[in-house]
């Protein structure tokens, strides 16, 4: 009889930290920008675009870019959440995995609320404002 291993949560660690870089590299391309340019702050944006011009090209690939890291976060939320996960019965690895997983959600609900700000600013801030506009309406 074969038996089954259980499953830890190092690769889900991996996975968790990767989804993490993905969404924060939307608010680096999108919504930071948006932000600042708002804010008044139109210059700063101008120099960070001519300090670091792979801000330009994933701006401009931003579909792109919410579409990868929302892929990384499906796989890191599957990962997190997929039935049949179990931790060892040794107690002292039993309690470093119960730590793991804790952090590892932890990342993930992170991720996910940093990747819903920055789909908010790149996509439905400007559609909403010119909605809500009263003086565009008149």
């Amino acid at each position: 009889m074969r038996q089954e291993k259980p499953t830890s949560a190092a690769g889900e660690g991996g996975i968790s930290w990767i989804a993490l870089f993905a969404s924060t590299g939307t608010l680096v391309c999108c919504a930071l920008p948006i932000m600042l340019v708002t804010l008044g702050f139109g210059a700063t944006v101008a120099a960070m675009t001519s300090q670091f011009p792979l801000l330009v090209t994933l701006s401009e690939n931003k579909l792109w870019v919410f579409a990868f890291s929302a892929f990384m976060l499906l796989v890191a939320g599957w990962s997190m959440y997929r039935p049949g996960r179990s931790c060892p019965t040794d107690p002292r690895q039993a309690a470093a995995c119960a730590r793991a997983q804790r952090w590892n959600r932890r990342v993930l609900w992170l991720s996910a609320a940093i990747w819903g700000i920055g789909f908010f600013a790149a996509f439905l801030a400007l559609p909403l404002r010119q909605l809500l506009d009263p003086l565009r309406n008149l």
